[in-house]
């Protein structure tokens, strides 16, 4: 019989410096007294995506097939997407209520297909209200704003 109690717990957060900007994400992953922190970033994107990159390399860490999982977010937009409204966007082919193009369809087609491998519990949680998970993910996301903006000035070529 398979558990519905999730054994790994992620937490995950998107940052942006500007929107679009620099964006970083961040994710932790704990399972008993482990954790796994992770971060990333790219030099000009959104905070949607950032929040969705979050959740995707945080489930692509996995090792496991079929998971039972609990992913935390402080973004409505994942949260909302991911329980409400994919099923309507894929039956839509892609399109919103509205009849729009989905925004982010690469990256939600992504997040679609690897939150399928698992049996995951979605928890919305409010951003920047001393939650020491999601503060945790958003000081990974904003680490690795300031590791690409490092790294920017490190391969700068030397003024003459």
């Amino acid at each position: 019989m398979k558990s519905t109690i999730p054994g790994i717990e992620i937490y995950t957060d998107g940052a942006c410096k500007g929107n679009p900007g620099p964006g970083g994400w961040g994710a932790v992953l704990k399972y008993n007294h482990h954790e796994k922190r992770l971060r990333g970033y790219a030099e000009q994107t959104t905070n949607n995506r950032m929040e969705l990159t979050a959740v995707i390399m945080a489930l692509g860490a996995i090792k496991l097939k079929h998971a039972v999982l609990s992913v935390t977010t402080d973004s409505k937009y994942v949260q909302q997407g991911i329980t409400l409204w994919l099923t309507k966007w894929k039956q839509k082919n892609w399109k919103t209520a509205s009849g729009k193009p989905v925004k982010n369809i690469d990256l939600w087609i992504e997040l679609d297909k690897i939150a399928q491998q698992h049996t995951i519990v979605w928890q919305w949680v409010k951003g920047h209200n001393d939650h020491p998970m999601n503060e945790l993910a958003d000081k990974l996301a904003n680490a690795a704003i300031d590791d690409m903006r490092k790294d920017k000035r490190d391969n700068m070529p030397c003024a003459k």
